[in-house]
Formats: structure tokens, C-alpha cells, sequence
């Protein structure tokens, strides 16, 4: 699919992993729906790039919320592209070190925007997809979620989290079957530890205990590397239910 002339959402498309793909659709010639719950960092981001973004204020686990981003997406042109990067995650084990068990309250958080979100998303771009005019071979749209190498790696303390993610690679197959009769591609990226503001807390320890593990290259992952990936798979037409780690060949030791 090429992307110059199609529409793409991406969601957390204010900062990080999103605001690369962001920058990356948008050279490439496509018109951008920033969606994201920052609307300063939105507008920002909408207005330094002026003609062909727009942002939206937008709650991933709402379906009132992103069926008007979605709207908004379709009053520009053809919604071709969807890209899911919101997503956040909470440290804690399964029962905490004096034994009390794991909030549920926030495991339940984890799980409804990580991977509930992620879905309400992906559904409701579909849909509109759905009735979109078929491009060449009968492609109509692509989906790319993002998980993480958690979901295969889980550490200590990630049991939400990787439960999450878990969750955005099982349905990566089963999502493009479902949509494969209408012409959707669904893709997932699996990041190892890349450079974004959620490691703005991390001291040079931590982030060095990142890094020094990785293979090559020995460093954190660049969000624009990321979002080259997605721009690949946007324009290759047979990745298609499959997820793709991007990580260095970093394998999470348990903590």
C-alpha cells in the first residue's frame, strides 16, 4: 500500500513510538490523526506539521471516545492505516514480598488499555475501513499493534504488563483472518527497550542495565526505527498476521 494520499490514525501519537510513526506516515505523504490523551503535546505536534495532521483528543478504551477519531479520520479521506502506540504499564508481582496479593484494581488498568484498548481501536478502524474502496490486489487497510518483548520475556514485576501484551500478539493472527475477507492486513511490532519518554524516570544505571544486555547494536531502540517499521509493513503487502520483534536480539533475563 502506498502510503502518500491514505489516512492513518495512531494512537499515543503524541510522544514516543507513536510520535515517530507519526512523523514518519506523514513524510511519506500520509494525512495524520494524532490520537492521544496529551492535548498540549497534540496540538503541538498537529500545528508543527502543519497541512495534513490533525490531533484528537482521544480515550483508547472508550468506543464513543474513538469512533469520533475515527469519524474524524474518515471526513479527511480513505482511513487506511491504523497504528496502535498508547500504552502504559504498572511494576508489581503476582503477591508483593510480604505476601499481599496483587492490586487487581491495577491489573485490571493495565489490561483495559493495553490490551482492550488495542482492540477497540483496531475494531473500530476496521469497520470503517470496511467500506472503503478496494486498492490494488483488494487492499483496503492495515492495522499495526504494538506489543513488547515482554509478552515473551516477561520480568518480575511485569505480570500486568506481559499479561497485556500476551494478549495483542494472540489476537494478531486470529484478527487478520477475521479481516482478510475485506482486504485489512493486521500486523504486530514487539519493541525491545527503545528510547522514549516512559524511561524519562530511569537514571544512566537503569538505562545502562538496558542496554549493556542487548547484542547489537548495544543501545536502546530509536523510536524513528520503529517507525520505519511500520512504514515497511504498510507498504508490503504479504506481512500479514505475524508479529516482528525489534529489539536488538535482546532476550529479558527474569529482573
Amino acid at each position: 500500500m502506498d502510503i502518500k494520499g491514505a489516512v492513518a490514525l495512531v494512537t499515543g501519537g503524541a510522544s514516543g513510538l507513536g510520535e515517530a510513526t507519526v512523523r514518519r506516515l506523514h513524510a511519506g505523504g500520509a494525512s495524520v490523526v494524532i490520537v492521544d490523551k496529551n492535548a498540549e503535546r497534540g496540538a503541538q505536534l498537529s500545528g508543527e506539521l502543519g497541512e495534513r495532521a490533525v490531533f484528537a483528543d482521544t480515550d483508547v478504551t472508550s468506543a464513543e471516545s474513538v469512533q469520533a477519531a475515527v469519524g474524524l479520520a474518515t471526513e479527511i479521506g480513505p482511513l487506511r492505516i491504523a497504528v496502535n502506540c498508547a500504552g502504559s504499564g504498572m511494576v508489581g508481582r503476582t503477591i508483593n514480598r510480604d505476601g499481599s496479593p496483587h492490586d487487581l484494581a491495577v491489573f485490571e488498568w493495565v489490561i483495559k488499555l493495553n490490551l482492550i484498548g488495542t482492540f477497540n481501536v483496531a475494531s473500530l478502524a476496521a469497520s470503517a475501513m470496511s467500506k472503503g474502496e478496494p486498492l490494488a490486489g483488494g487492499e483496503r487497510g492495515v492495522i499495526v499493534n504494538t506489543a513488547s518483548i515482554a509478552a515473551f520475556d516477561g520480568q518480575i514485576g511485569q505480570v500486568a504488563y506481559s499479561a497485556s501484551k500476551g494478549g495483542v500478539v494472540g489476537m494478531t493472527l486470529p484478527m487478520a483472518r477475521d479481516l482478510g475477507v475485506v482486504g485489512i492486513r493486521v500486523m504486530t511490532i514487539a519493541p525491545g527497550s527503545f528510547d522514549t519518554p516512559i524511561f524519562g524516570f530511569a537514571g544512566d544505571a537503569m538505562k545502562s542495565a538496558l542496554t549493556e544486555i542487548v547484542p547489537f547494536p548495544t543501545r536502546m531502540g530509536d523510536p524513528a526505527e520503529y517507525g520505519a517499521l511500520v512504514a515497511h509493513i504498510v507498504e508490503n503487502q504479504y506481512l500479514n498476521g505475524e508479529v516482528i520483534r525489534i529489539d536488538g536480539a535482546v532476550r529479558f533475563p527474569p529482573k
